[in-house]
């Protein structure tokens, strides 16, 4: 029978199982843990080549089933994908076509998927980011209020403070600052389900007078300095390479001089921003977040300091966002059956992959998170900040 199989295929000692769509089973190494279940004759030939990207496609499509807990799905479809095709750096980076319109309809495509659905595994809070784990072994719940007051005390809010937050989500980290740092806070969104929960849970904190949450783009905020702090948190990644200029020009011109801006988001392992190797971006891409491009550390640095924002403090929480996506992960993977009530068939294989993947892309370096903080200095060049980092962790 394991003649049956290509070539390629055969002695590859991986812990796993091909099922055929006539019941035949073929093991490609001892004890397997995942077992591939080919339903279209056609997986066969291209498992023979298994990018990353169309496994997944091929999941999705229901073209294959998977058995074994998503996690080592991940790992051995990788390790399948890596021992067949040979390392690459990842295709040239794509540049998307970034106006407001097209920007709309992906955030609505990605966001407005359903609320419920998000609530099923996401923290109280509803904090779409990465949490902030102090010891490594705190609940999802309490990493991202932990990753509120972590953010909040870099950009040193104080009472009575405007606060600009740049891709608000549902408005945790909004909420947060208004209630116990004691700033106004505008936050800004491009998801009309987001922002119709978030006004909701606004009005049921009694907070209405210090939050306003608007639906907006970015290229559209003021630019008279009126904000005192800014916060973006996961909202670059749908920028654009082309238009980092443009948005870091935006928050520049929204805060005051001596002002901070925090931004908070996914940043690329190659410098020049183009995708991770063997397929892993490209599936994103087309599946999951559409027209978004990550730029490097050094990219999204240079915007920054051209348009006049000196930055001040660099931190990566790539673990911390692996942790993060392993609780997401987890939390959806036991909660399967009521999701898939909340969102169509393939829309819920899309989300076990890309959460699974990315948790696993996050704990192998091919994609970071950095916190950038920048102060818009006086004219003279002072500002405001302490000597030391020391207040943070007070």
């Amino acid at each position: 029978m394991l003649a049956q199989l290509p070539p390629a295929l055969q002695n590859l000692q991986l812990p796993l199982r091909l099922r055929l769509w006539d019941g035949h089973e073929f093991n490609l190494g001892p004890e397997p843990s995942v077992t591939i279940v080919v339903k279209d004759p056609t997986v066969v030939t291209q498992l023979t080549h298994p990018t990353l990207d169309s496994l997944g496609e091929a999941f999705v499509e229901g073209k294959l089933e998977l058995e074994g807990s998503i996690t080592e799905v991940i790992r051995v479809c990788d390790e399948l994908s890596h021992a067949l095709i040979e390392d690459d750096e990842g295709s040239r980076p794509v540049r998307s076509i970034h106006d407001k319109a097209t920007d709309a309809a992906a955030i609505s495509y990605h966001y407005d998927l359903s609320n419920e659905f998000y609530q099923l595994w996401l923290d109280q809070d509803m904090a779409y980011s990465c949490g902030y784990f102090e010891t490594g072994s705190e609940s999802i719940d309490q990493a991202q209020q932990d990753k509120f007051r972590h953010l909040c005390r870099k950009l040193r809010l104080q009472p009575g403070e405007y606060l600009l937050d740049v891709g608000c989500g549902w408005g945790g980290l909004s909420r947060f600052a208004a209630r116990e740092f004691g700033v106004k806070v505008f936050g800004i969104t491009l998801s009309k389900e987001q922002l119709a929960l978030a006004r909701e849970r606004v009005k049921a904190e009694g907070l209405e007078d210090q939050v306003d949450l608007q639906l907006l783009d970015y290229r559209d905020l003021p630019q008279d300095g009126r904000f005192d702090k800014v916060v973006s948190v996961g909202m670059f990644e749908h920028v654009g390479h082309a238009n980092l200029a443009e948005y870091s020009k935006t928050l520049f011109g929204a805060v005051r001089e001596g002002g901070l801006v925090m931004n908070h988001g996914i940043t690329a392992k190659h410098t020049d921003g183009r995708p991770v190797g063997r397929g892993a971006g490209e599936f994103i891409e087309r599946y999951v977040f559409p027209n978004g491009e990550l730029p490097h550390l050094s990219m999204m640095v240079a915007e920054l300091s051209e348009v006049g924002l000196e930055v001040v403090d660099v931190e990566s929480l790539r673990l911390h966002y692996a942790r993060t996506l392993d609780h997401w992960s987890e939390r959806l993977e036991d909660n399967l059956e009521a999701a898939a009530k909340m969102v169509p068939e393939q829309a819920l294989r899309i989300w076990r992959l890309y959460l699974a993947g990315c948790a696993y892309a996050f704990a192998r370096g091919w994609i970071n998170l950095h916190q950038i903080l920048a102060v818009k200095p006086h004219a003279d060049g002072s500002h405001e900040l302490p000597w030391t980092r020391e207040d943070i962790y007070r």
